[in-house]
């Protein structure tokens, strides 16, 4: 060894993280900046490595099976070995500077106490330890931590190569506590930054981190004042043991606070301290003793809720939509790619025709350490084009025709752009070609974006025409399932899909193999040359309506159908049952309108009827062009995929879909010197992929958007619960129906559908509204009356209610429950009366 493997924890700083660990480094920063810290030192990785070098231990280390390695047999290795005779004496050395006497021992891995990767209580610490022999032995036992089961398994969650870790030791003055525990300052359980929570117990902290306690808690505003306390359980104190090590005794209750409101400011002040020179919320181990405080530990908070929003009207309005369309994370790549380039460039134009500024994608999704921490619903602001904005849309109604839409020549080069993507051969080209070719998929998106912005003008006029005619008939609770009548791609497509599954009915070979197969098996079905007829049937409907998304047409990173054939064979196999009789809500409402007195005279009716027709077109338009616009993924993701691959044989990445995990720019920056990528791309870029993918896995926990939160402050309409009332939400398709609770999650479960089931789910999208055929009633978490599954619903004649916010979590599969569309509510059977309507 040529540097002191032992040195003061002050020596150390944030930049020597390799050197010190996690949390020397940590400690190291803080004894600079003046916290009061416990004195000690640092026993470095290097101490480390000299074992790893000189023994048989680096040798068993090199050979273990990265997936399978036996923790057990390399502790007992370490333990056998123990510390180096040279360390050892350095250790000596400077425990005697230290003054001897009782230290904690704490490990300090150099994958700990960072952003994404907290490894809590994954290594060990030795409190009140004595003399130098047990001091030696306890670093050792720290070494060994490395490798218990524990610390192994969540290394490989984190995705954190073994050999790549090494460990350092923390030494430190032992401190007989009088109280301690934890401050975490920001909230963790709302995210509110503005909040320091506190959690206290008497005796040595252990008691605390380690849960054996039910601590006292304090939450404070900004200042440290406190804002509520909650007394604690008392259950046991720890403290020193006269002989080394901890003792347990019992403890006592009590009702009053262990810390003054004096000693609270002050440890909130150490808080805020801390926060603002790491730059992010911290997790603070703290101390006191004699009526002084230590500071033992801080380190980043992970899992932390982004602040709680406080929301507008407007925001309050379009959330349902856009929470319908944030089920899953984004990935980097889905938001500097499809979303910036694509979906929302395409709102950001067709916000500028009317004067009206959408939020840019950093304002909608904040990101930490790149990765997406929140959804903030946007609130568009007007400009002074706003002014100009009624006689634009005038002119643009008048100009474009909505039944000719089809026929616009940009409408033909559209397609004739997605067919030259589809046909490009990706395997053979350059770098940036492959990147160029992810681009090409943005630009042609603005093919849509133009059709969008010249024949949107022409839904609303029809809309607000028809919505005056029914309220001058007095009919205007008609308007919604009128409009649900028109035809579109998705209506198509899940007539298709009925043909399907009468295709599969009628073969009871093949209805046996669908009845006794699920989810990945399905897919295997179709390579049986006996059902060779329904496979050129599948892939003809894949090849019209593939491009669909499963999950959201905003996530690139998620499949569509052509990439995910279990979901539509799921959707086939949920067809199959016999559907239920129910009313055909669209037709109802229209023999209804036409019995209005008024209508009996020629004119009007005419005038009402076209009314109707320029409506659905309208709402067709919309539906069909979110249809085309998803015919650009396909190719994009191939794109995706190609580049995914490429990364994966220069060890980037360790899958494919792992390039998401990259931003666009970051991909257009590699260069590939005219063959395979060098070796400067894994240097430069898998580090950043892996601690991406490490935060992401932190935050899984952690929803985009509280929506426990805003149903407290009344997003949805406050509706005065019934007796009996199970959940309640937004009428969003008429009628009531009584059937069994089926929860469908997501579009892996499709065909767990059977006929005349109500289908719970937490969201919607086009890919989910086959299932409408088959189901009773349908009950959403999110989403309002503008929703594909209210549309669709009401088009099919089955009740719906959306927005209840829990119906996912209230509600109990196979429970039978009546479910009224017309009062967006949710009843037991047999609270009330059942049937379609």
């Amino acid at each position: 060894m040529t540097r002191r493997t032992v040195r003061p924890l002050g020596d150390f700083g944030m930049a020597d993280l390799a050197d010190a660990g996690g949390k020397g480094a940590a400690l190291g920063e803080l004894v600079r900046q003046g916290f009061p810290v416990p004195p000690g030192f640092t026993i470095t990785t290097e101490a480390y490595r000299s074992l790893l070098a000189g023994t048989e231990l680096g040798a068993a280390l090199e050979a273990i099976d990265q997936n399978k390695h036996d923790g057990g047999a390399l502790r007992a290795l370490i333990a056998r070995l123990g510390v180096p005779p040279a360390v050892r004496t350095e250790i000596a050395e400077a425990y005697a500077a230290l003054g001897g006497g009782a230290v904690a021992v704490r490990s300090s891995a150099t994958a700990e106490d960072l952003p994404g990767a907290a490894f809590a209580g994954q290594q060990d610490t030795f409190l009140n330890v004595i003399g130098e022999t047990a001091l030696a032995k306890a670093v050792a036992d720290c070494w060994a931590s490395l490798w218990t089961d524990r610390a192994i398994a969540y290394r490989e969650r984190q995705g954190i190569d073994p050999r790549e870790v090494a460990i350092a030791v923390v030494v430190q003055k032992m401190v007989p506590a009088d109280t301690a525990g934890v401050m975490f300052t920001a909230n963790p359980v709302t995210g509110e930054r503005n909040e320091t929570v506190v959690d206290a117990s008497p005796g040595l902290g252990e008691a605390v981190v380690s849960g054996r306690v039910t601590p006292e808690q304090y939450v404070l505003d900004r200042r440290g004042r406190i804002r509520s306390f909650t007394p604690g359980g008392g259950e046991v104190v720890i403290g020193l043991a006269a002989e080394g090590g901890i003792r347990e005794q019992p403890g006592s209750r009590s009702p009053d606070p262990s810390l003054t409101a004096d000693q609270l400011r002050g440890l909130a002040g150490l808080g805020r301290k801390s926060q603002e020179h790491f730059g992010r919320p911290q997790d603070m181990e703290w101390a006191l003793a004699g009526g002084q405080m230590f500071v033992l530990q801080s380190r980043p908070m992970t899992a932390l809720p982004p602040q709680p929003l406080r929301l507008n009207m407007v925001q309050r309005r379009v959330v349902p939509f856009f929470i319908e369309m944030f089920q899953e994370r984004p990935y980097p790549l889905d938001v500097s790619g499809w979303m910036k380039q694509g979906i929302l460039a395409m709102l950001q134009r067709m916000g500028g025709s009317v004067g009206a500024r959408f939020p840019t994608v950093e304002e909608l999704l904040p990101e930490e350490d790149g990765v997406v921490v929140q959804l903030v619903p946007p609130s568009p602001r007007l400009t002074l084009r706003a002014l100009a904005a009624p006689l634009g849309l005038a002119r643009r109604a008048g100009q474009y025709r909505m039944a000719d839409w089809q026929n616009d020549p940009r409408f033909t080069a559209f397609l004739e752009q997605v067919d030259r993507l589809n046909g490009r051969h990706l395997e053979t080209l350059r770098w940036p070609e492959v990147v160029g070719a992810a681009r090409d998929c943005f630009a042609a998106m603005r093919g849509i974006t133009d059709l969008r912005i010249s024949y949107m003008p022409g839904i609303f006029l029809p809309l607000l025409r028809l919505r005056l005619m029914l309220l001058l008939l007095g009919r205007t609770g008609l308007a919604s399932a009128l409009i649900a009548g028109a035809d579109t791609r998705t209506s198509q497509a899940n007539r298709s899909l009925e043909q399907l599954a009468v295709m599969v009915r009628e073969d009871p070979g093949l209805a046996r193999a669908f009845d006794g197969s699920d989810g990945a098996a399905l897919p295997r079905l179709l390579e049986e040359p006996a059902h060779a007829a329904f496979r050129e049937a599948f892939d003809r409907f894949l090849r019209e309506y593939g491009n669909r998304e499963t999950v959201s047409p905003v996530l690139s990173s998620s499949p569509t159908w052509s990439d995910a054939p279990e979901v539509v064979l799921g959707l086939v196999k949920a067809l199959m049952g016999q559907p239920p009789g129910r009313a055909d809500q669209t037709g109802a409402a229209l023999a209804e309108l036409k019995r209005h007195p008024l209508l009996r005279f020629g004119p009007v009716r005419r005038q009402v009827l076209a009314a109707v027709d320029a409506a659905r077109a309208g709402m067709a338009f919309r539906e069909d062009s979110h249809f085309y616009a998803t015919k650009v993924i396909p190719p994009m993701r191939r794109a995706y995929r190609e580049l995914g691959r490429r990364l994966v044989a220069a060890g980037v990445i360790d899958g494919v879909k792992d390039v998401y995990h990259l931003r666009f720019e970051e991909l257009e920056a590699i260069t590939d010197d005219g063959g395979a990528l060098p070796a400067s791309v894994r240097q430069r870029y898998r580090p950043l992929v892996l601690a991406r993918a490490a935060r992401r896995r932190e935050l899984e926990g952690v929803p985009l958007l509280d929506t426990a939160l805003l149903f407290r402050d009344r997003l949805f309409r406050d509706r005065r619960q019934a007796a009996g009332v199970l959940v309640a939400g937004t009428p969003a398709s008429r009628g009531r129906a009584e059937g069994p609770v089926r929860i469908i999650r997501g579009p892996d479960e499709f065909g767990r559908l059977r006929s005349g089931d109500v289908l719970v789910c937490p969201y919607t999208n086009p890919s989910w509204t086959p299932l409408f055929q088959r189901a009773a009633a349908v009950v959403v978490d999110m989403g309002g009356l503008g929703s594909h599954a209210a549309i669709v619903a009401r088009e099919y004649g089955i009740p719906a209610v959306m927005g209840t916010g829990t119906g996912t979590a209230t509600l109990a599969e196979g429970q039978r429950v009546v479910v009224d569309g017309s009062a967006g509510t949710v009843v037991a059977s047999g609270a009330g009366s059942a049937g379609n309507g």
